[in-house]
């Protein structure tokens, strides 16, 4: 058994990007075995497990990872997560690794195969509602795939704001209101928001919005009224009714499962897609057990871990 820390020899962005849309091709022709999350909830945050099978790489594991959103302010990351491989034959553990970076990277790149689908322009305007880790995943993980000719920035904390647009050196971003940062073509969400943030009214046709904060019952970004004017897709239909941005509204009435379009795996797939250029869109992303394997298996491939001795 190997134990691969953070950062080891990490892959490319764009083959992050291409191993992650093959995990949600997977899943959509239902070649992936994955219960939804199991939470342990503290007073602080939770914890979360994440198991999966992917046959067709043949790796298999579970993820365990927490979501703690304080943790900033005492110097240490609000998502940490450890995922263990195992060999689908004998069940024998074959890695270890510190899956928080690898976190941050598969989730952007969810974001964007989202992106590459259902945007119907390939420059775009880019608006970023957040300034954390997963927005910084977010952002350049897109840019792989799409050209941004403008990113506007809002954040609750205007200097982060401002620091988050100092990371980008070659896109011209600017902070903003979060009213301005919603005149985009593509939205990305990333706060850890119980009350919705995002007004219907701000959001233009044709706009494509990666909603991706809300991971946890009674988390949401987006005005409920935005999704009954939305075409909405998730990650996974039992785990986003659970965990998404469609859990609140669905608990208090407001939406019906039956209204969600589709899963991203189906996009991917061809079943579904984008309608027409003037529809909003909506990718929901709660965050896949399978895209954890996905990524696990491309470090294992490229990197050389630590040898530990098992059993």
């Amino acid at each position: 058994m190997k134990y691969y820390p953070e950062g080891v020899m990490l892959p490319p962005l764009s083959a992050i990007n291409r191993a992650i849309e093959e995990a949600f091709r997977e899943h959509g022709e239902g070649r992936a075995q994955m219960p939804s999350k199991v939470y342990v909830n503290f007073e602080k945050g939770d914890f979360r497990t994440m198991p999966a099978y992917l046959p067709r790489l043949g790796v298999a594991g579970v993820k365990i990872v927490n979501v703690h959103p304080e943790n900033p302010k005492i110097g240490l990351p609000t998502v940490m997560a450890l995922t263990v491989i195992l060999d689908p034959a004998t069940g024998m553990p074959e890695a270890v690794l510190n899956a928080t970076l690898l976190t941050d990277l598969r989730t952007g790149a969810a974001g964007a195969v989202a992106a590459k689908y259902l945007t119907p322009k390939r420059s775009v305007t880019l608006g970023v509602v957040g300034s954390g880790r997963q927005a910084v995943a977010q952002v350049n993980a897109i840019a792989a795939v799409l050209e941004i000719e403008e990113m506007r920035v809002w954040s609750r904390t205007p200097a982060n704001a401002v620091r988050f647009g100092d990371l980008f050196d070659t896109i011209t971003c600017a902070p903003s209101s979060i009213e301005r940062a919603c005149d985009a073509d593509l939205i990305v969400t990333t706060t850890p928001s119980r009350k919705p943030l995002v007004c219907s009214e701000w959001i233009h046709e044709g706009t494509h919005i990666n909603a991706i904060g809300a991971d946890a019952p009674g988390k949401e970004e987006l005005d409920p009224a935005l999704l009954t004017h939305a075409r909405v897709f998730v990650d996974d239909m039992e785990q986003a009714v659970h965990s998404g941005e469609v859990n609140v509204p669905i608990s208090t009435g407001l939406y019906t499962a039956d209204k969600i379009a589709g899963t991203l795996g189906d996009v991917v797939c061809g079943r579904k897609k984008r309608e027409n250029a003037g529809e909003i869109t909506l990718f929901d992303s709660t965050g896949l057990a399978i895209q954890d394997l996905a990524i696990a298996a491309l470090v294992m491939e490229a990197g050389e871990g630590t040898e530990l001795k098992f059993p």
